[in-house]
């Protein structure tokens, strides 16, 4: 003869399966991606500095497969950190670092740039 659990142990138990998907369908990565003295061939003492500037770009996916916007280039990273500076034509001193979010209906994948922009003359 099977013996019933409670309701209430019944609510419990899916409360913690819940929880527990929920946990490991979902989460961070970031990783490094790289170091560059420039992002072009620059003469020393050919530029001025402006200033630090950081830039992104990334994509999502829906389920962490279909993809639903282009991007996570790193080019368009540069791009987006030159902006932020009207005069910059480059950048110098570039760290280039990555990371991915991973959420239960979508995810998000990442690059960003670091460096400091400067305007060749």
């Amino acid at each position: 003869m099977m013996k019933d659990h409670p309701k209430k142990w019944r609510l419990k138990g899916w409360t913690f399966a819940v929880l527990l998907a929920a946990t490991f369908t979902s989460g961070c990565m970031h990783h490094p991606g790289g170091i560059a003295p420039s992002t072009k061939p620059l003469a020393p003492g050919g530029y001025i500095e402006i200033g630090k500037v950081r830039g992104q770009d990334c994509g999502y996916h829906l389920f962490g497969v279909i993809q639903v916007t282009g991007g996570n280039e790193m080019r368009n990273a540069i791009e987006d950190a030159l902006h932020t500076k009207p005069l910059a034509d480059a950048l110098v001193e570039v760290t280039v670092d990555g990371y991915y979010q991973h959420f239960i209906l979508f995810s998000r994948a990442c690059t960003q740039v670091y460096g400091t922009a400067v305007e060749t003359r």
